[in-house]
């Protein structure tokens, strides 16, 4: 009998952690060797039990799970992670591969997408859904980008970092509560700041946050 794959599962809602859970116990082969909720658990179990797949969200409370990426790979560059997220894979998706992720699928799905999800990544592929393919592929090729929305093309510009610093400027977040949250100086989100908005063509940081407010509230940038 071959040995089952050992999963870790990275999530801060117990409620669909425990959704999870109970998926996977179902699955042929695949056995759940921990549950975390933060960074620091996460890489405790990940260090003793050395899972093969990894199951997370990049929302975690005040830790990014962008950097937990990382640091996974880092620690195994053969782990197999897989982000399932609320955040729009339009703007998510493209940067976990970059990280090292095998497959990013959104919360809002099926099951049996779920299923599919895992099954794709433990055998070597990976996996998105078909429309963020296509369009991933179109940006790779510089075709029908007229088709893109907008804020796809505008925030592809921003690095992980920017990004995150960009969304938590929509959300209200001021500097010195987002220098906190990252564990980084008020100088280095400053500059973080100004190199947001020279790519974003924004000339005030009044007309930033404005901007990053638009983008959360904006029903267009959420499709």
């Amino acid at each position: 009998m071959p040995e089952p794959i050992k999963v870790l599962i990275i999530e801060n809602h117990p409620i669909f952690s425990m959704g999870l859970s109970v998926m996977i116990k179902k699955l042929q082969d695949f056995q759940i060797i921990g549950e975390a909720v933060n960074s620091t658990d996460a890489m405790k179990i990940a260090k003793n039990e050395k899972p093969r797949l990894v199951i997370m969200d990049i929302a975690l409370g005040k830790e990014s799970g962008l950097d937990l990426i990382t640091q996974l790979k880092t620690l195994d560059s053969d782990i197999l992670i897989l982000v399932i997220s609320m955040y729009d894979e339009r703007f998510y998706s493209e940067r976990v591969l970059r990280l090292g992720a095998r497959g990013y699928i959104m919360k809002d799905r099926s099951v049996d997408n779920v299923k599919e999800a895992i099954k794709t990544v433990v055998s070597g592929k990976v996996y998105l859904s078909e429309t963020e393919r296509e369009r991933i592929l179109e940006a790779m090729t510089g075709e029908n980008t007229r088709g893109i929305n907008d804020w796809v093309l505008l925030l592809r510009k921003l690095s992980n970092r920017e990004l995150q610093i960009f969304s938590l400027m929509g959300k209200g977040f001021g500097t010195l509560e987002i220098a906190s949250r990252f564990n980084l100086s008020t100088k280095t989100i400053d500059t973080h700041k100004e190199h947001i908005k020279l790519k974003l063509h924004c000339n005030t940081s009044l007309e930033l946050r404005q901007l990053a407010i638009e983008w959360l509230l904006n029903p267009d940038s959420q499709k």
